[in-house]
């Protein structure tokens, strides 16, 4: 069974299934894995008539804290501050910085496919007075939480500590507050100069009553006291908050003897990993959730995201690579496959309820949408470079008949996808500019194999029925020129580079002579092969 369907098939009545995510810069692309997974979960509870409730939070009550200082949207002088308060930076048309940074990242979620019944802001909860009683719960039973955090994660609070963040009247900080001495109604607060090291508190100290917005909870309580007043029945984590004696299970913990009710089902999941290491932003390059939207459309990026399970870690790089392509190609191949077509190579397991779970529209039919006709990526990124080509016209002479309105929308949403990646992530290689109007100066410096093997090739271009002109049949035709001739395959690349792009790299031979028209693609292949030297 398909993972979503083995988890949907384990539980039973109304199910509410949340996630949430702390605003404090620039949400990187991972973090777009948890709710396509919460999604897929959903679509799988959907299809078995669970009446199901999905729910999205932001955590803008949160401090600006050291985790923000990992990202260069930080602004130091608001450090310990709650995200909500803090002004938007970026171009002041939201109301904090909060607003601007999950704006930006819940954005994309629509474009995905993915649409929460209820998005829901934790400043705002606050002020209402709806955390009041988690709050007051919490601190009449302090002692127990800080016995759940010794128990469970071997973490030590000092007797009399208190689980409230209180935000400081005079400076509005509250990553630097200490509480101590519940009374029932009221904490004794210090904001403390030294508490963090991101941070500076101002020296208050005076009695605060820590609700409608003046206080916080800590973040695993806090956690815990959503599951209970959203009524959160699944909610899946990343594998850093499920390991053994981490956030999920002290949050479980608290769940269960402060706010008396069991946790939801966890599904861990692994990270995006981007090539390790964080990506340039220079050139348009950036590993922010919505710049990767820009480039990869959203049922590709779906697919990125599910094409292992949950607890598989990802890895990819898109900067320099044919990543990107790669994934094209898996995503037709496995469309293919819904559709019944033959495809080369291992498929994943359930190829068509993957497919399925890519797909925007979840009442959409796999074996149709995967019977539709889609142009290679990497060739179609060649198409769009080639000056003259009406690229709608060359992949219906492909296809071998009119693209379908289906089909034309696909056949838009690539070129725009291939025009973007060209601008940002692909490899200069991929980069191409034919040299139509002379014979390159490198075609000149071939060895005389290499210029043999242009010739046979201009021979077997010459005798290629003209329905047989695609990307696959000509690069075996240069595999085929190549081996005849006992000429390893990358020097007859390079010489087929030489002669039409004038350089000793490109992308795939056989799509870029693909691009171009046969009677061109003969005439400088004989050009080339009676090139012995050229004038300087």
């Amino acid at each position: 069974m398909f993972w979503a369907d083995e988890l949907a098939a384990r539980v039973s009545g109304p199910q509410v299934l949340n996630d949430s995510k702390t605003p404090s810069g620039t949400v990187h692309v991972g973090s777009l894995r948890g709710p396509v997974i919460l999604d897929v979960i959903v679509r799988a509870l959907r299809e078995r008539g669970l009446r199901t409730t999905l729910l999205y939070g932001i955590d803008d009550l949160d401090p600006m804290d050291a985790q923000a200082l990992l990202t260069p949207d930080a602004v130091d002088r608001y450090m310990g501050v709650p995200l909500a308060h803090v002004p938007d930076q970026a171009d002041g048309a939201h109301d904090s910085y909060a607003r601007h940074f999950a704006g930006l990242f819940i954005d994309t979620f629509a474009g995905l496919g993915i649409h929460p019944d209820r998005y829901y802001w934790m400043s705002e909860l606050y002020a209402a007075g709806d955390m009041d009683r988690y709050l007051r719960a919490a601190l009449d039973r302090a002692a127990t939480v800080r016995d759940i955090y010794l128990r469970v994660s071997r973490v030590r609070r000092p007797e009399g500590w208190l689980p409230v963040h209180v935000i400081c009247p005079r400076c509005g900080r509250v990553g630097t507050t200490l509480a101590r001495d519940w009374d029932g109604e009221t904490v004794d607060v210090a904001c403390l100069p030294d508490l963090v090291e991101w941070a500076t508190g101002c020296g208050y100290a005076g009695r605060v009553a820590p609700f409608g917005g003046a206080a916080k909870l800590p973040w695993n309580l806090e956690w815990a006291a959503q599951w209970s007043h959203l009524e959160v029945t699944i909610e899946p984590c990343g594998k850093d908050l499920a390991t053994a004696g981490g956030s999920r299970d002290r949050s479980d913990a608290v769940a269960r003897e402060i706010f008396e009710r069991e946790p939801p089902l966890n599904v861990p999941y692994e990270f995006l990993n981007i090539g390790g290491r964080k990506m340039s932003t220079s050139r348009g390059r950036g590993a922010a959730a919505h710049s990767i939207a820009e480039v990869v459309p959203p049922e590709q990026l779906r697919f990125l995201f599910l094409r292992p399970r949950p607890n598989h870690a990802i890895d990819w790089d898109p900067d320099g690579t044919d990543a990107i392509p790669r994934l094209f190609d898996e995503f037709d191949r496995v469309a293919a496959a819904s559709a019944g077509l033959p495809v080369k190579g291992e498929l994943p397991p359930q190829p068509e309820r993957l497919f399925a779970a890519s797909l925007l529209d979840p009442g959409a039919d796999p074996r149709q949408v995967g019977a539709a006709y889609r142009p290679p990526f990497a060739h179609l990124a060649m198409l769009i470079q080639v000056p003259g080509v009406d690229v709608r016209a060359r992949v219906e002479a492909e296809k071998g008949a009119p693209l379908s309105d289906p089909e034309a929308a696909v056949l838009e949403e690539r070129a725009r996808a291939a025009r973007a990646w060209l601008e940002t992530y692909a490899p200069d290689r991929a980069r191409l500019a034919v040299q139509r109007d002379v014979l390159p100066a490198a075609a000149g410096e071939l060895e005389p194999a290499q210029r043999g093997v242009l010739a046979d090739l201009a021979e077997a271009v010459a005798a290629l029925p003209r329905e047989s002109w695609n990307g696959e049949v000509l690069q075996a035709a240069i595999f085929d020129a190549a081996r005849a001739a006992e000429l390893p395959a990358g020097r007859a690349f390079a010489a087929i580079y030489a002669a039409f792009l004038g350089q000793p790299h490109g992308p795939r031979a056989g799509w870029l002579l693909a691009s171009l028209e046969p009677e061109f693609v003969e005439a400088r292949l004989r050009q080339a092969a009676a090139a012995d030297t050229l004038p300087a």
